[in-house]
């Protein structure tokens, strides 16, 4: 598949954004003067080293943190003015979280760690279904200490897709898995954003990973150095590290 540019308005715009942390009397540039902007349907790899600021960047676009300048624009709308009340609405309605560790309730099923974001979602997808689309429909009601690895991140996607989220964040999503796991993991992500049409931003330090992407940014020392399309977009089967 070749992917083609889109003319259409971005569905996220980072414009000029910097984040300086203060540690004591030290100041640590996380990101320096970053713009950016995220289409449609795109599936983009953001690469880096530890200390990128990589995920500095996915938890201001998620809405978890804030840039010390710059802006962070949604559809338009400009977040680094809202309220922290309009950033938790911003969370809940349309992003979709997948993290390296799966951060899924013990006491309850896979289906029940799903239903607890439909419950609170204005138009979710029945968990039933998310969980079939992730490949786990025979394993709904096993607990997470019955499932493995693979499998609970795989819950976890689910849980995060179960919203129809606008934007689906994922941070170092097969970092914990060993490499044929990490790949059908790599392949729900990839299903999700070509059945669904969900914008995806998965941040890693596998280069390997970038084939699979419409589009390729790496961060070097919280600065843009690359910011590429690639000519083809590889099924992660084809992967290889």
């Amino acid at each position: 598949m070749t992917p083609e540019t889109d003319k259409s308005e971005p569905v996220l715009q980072i414009v000029e954004v910097s984040k300086i942390y203060l540690m004591g009397e030290v100041s640590v540039s996380a990101l320096r003067n970053v713009s950016l902007d995220f289409r449609s349907g795109e599936l983009v790899v953001l690469l880096g080293a530890s200390g990128s600021g990589k995920s500095t960047l996915l938890n201001i676009v998620g809405g978890l943190d804030v840039p010390t300048s710059g802006r962070l624009l949604f559809r338009g709308r400009d977040l680094t003015l809202a309220t922290d009340a309009a950033l938790t609405e911003y969370r809940r309605r349309s992003i979709g979280f997948v993290f390296q560790f799966y951060n899924l309730i013990s006491s309850l099923t896979a289906l029940e760690n799903v239903q607890l974001v439909t419950e609170i979602s204005r138009n979710p997808m029945p968990a039933e279904e998310a969980l079939r689309l992730v490949g786990l429909a025979d394993r709904m009601h096993h607990f997470p200490a019955q499932l493995s690895g693979g499998e609970q991140q795989r819950v976890a996607i689910a849980r995060a897709v179960a919203k129809r989220p606008e934007l689906l964040l994922c941070d170092e999503p097969t970092g914990a898995l060993d490499y044929l796991t990490g790949k059908l993991v790599l392949e729900v992500i990839e299903r999700i954003n070509r059945e669904l049409g969900t914008t995806t931003l998965v941040i890693t330090h596998n280069s390997s990973i970038a084939g699979m992407a419409d589009r390729v940014i790496t961060l070097r020392s919280g600065e843009v150095a690359e910011d590429r399309r690639n000519t083809e977009r590889l099924s992660p089967s084809e992967l290889s590290w």
